[in-house]
């Protein structure tokens, strides 16, 4: 199984402090430079990346895993205590 790379989320941790000082400070708009949205974007991406493989693996491997059996059996509630 190839090892999986660990993913940089500093872009998208900076972007959230930033938000939480900006709304604590009662700002009415946050800016980012074009270099800080460009990081974003790319951090955004490869994270949704990642998660959409991950995603089809885990689709993938339930689909080979054998059927589990759930058993019912409607009794009316005989037996309830």
């Amino acid at each position: 199984m190839p090892s999986v790379e660990p993913l940089n989320t500093l872009p998208i941790q900076k972007f959230i402090q930033d938000v939480k000082q900006a709304d604590a400070g009662r700002q009415k708009e946050l800016r980012l430079t074009i270099d800080q949205a460009k990081n974003l974007a790319f951090t955004l991406g490869a994270v949704m990346a990642r998660m959409e493989g991950d995603l089809e693996q885990l689709v993938k491997d339930s689909a080979n895993s054998s059927d589990e059996v759930i058993q019912i059996t409607m009794d009316a509630g005989a037996g309830w205590k």
